[in-house]
């Protein structure tokens, strides 16, 4: 398990930049604000989920618990902060998009009132394809972890093969 958290060392980039960078818009926008720690190797990014967060009202109704596909989520999109802050040209040119989830392991439900907490690492960068491997943190406990991948393309690019 990393040991870095939010609290680290490096550039941080709050909702207005993360906004800047990455087109999600609420409720998907499931990260508001990343330390970059290395410049494309390691990110932290952190999500506050409050009791009335949308994604609660139906999963489930009575017990609420973020989806695990989410937490995921949350991952990739500190992932695609952190790689499309890189660029040196308009990252609004590109898109960063979703090509594999490996061995996904959900550890511990969470709940409304939480802060999410995502570790990313760098695996591997070939030319736009990136793999990385991400976990999920909640008062420093594990509750999710993920290799995933992702490919950036041009905006005008419509799909992914």
């Amino acid at each position: 398990m990393s040991n870095f958290t939010a609290s680290g060392e490096g550039e941080r980039l709050d909702t207005k930049a993360i906004r800047a960078l990455i087109p999600h818009r609420e409720p998907i926008l499931l990260v508001e604000e990343v330390v970059i720690l290395e410049p494309g190797l390691r990110a932290v990014g952190t999500k506050f989920l409050p009791d009335d967060a949308p994604v609660f009202e139906g999963h489930f109704p009575g017990t609420p618990v973020m989806p695990g596909v989410l937490i995921i989520e949350a991952m990739a999109q500190t992932a695609g902060v952190m790689a499309l802050h890189l660029l040196e040209s308009d990252p609004g040119e590109k898109l960063v998009y979703f090509m594999t989830i490996k061995e996904a392991k959900f550890r511990k439900m969470v709940h409304p009132g939480a802060t999410l907490v995502m570790n990313i690492t760098t695996v591997q960068r070939r030319g736009p394809v990136w793999r990385f491997t991400g976990e999920a943190l909640v008062d420093g406990e594990l509750v999710a972890e993920a290799g995933f991948s992702a490919m950036m393309a041009d905006r005008s690019v419509s799909g992914v093969r």
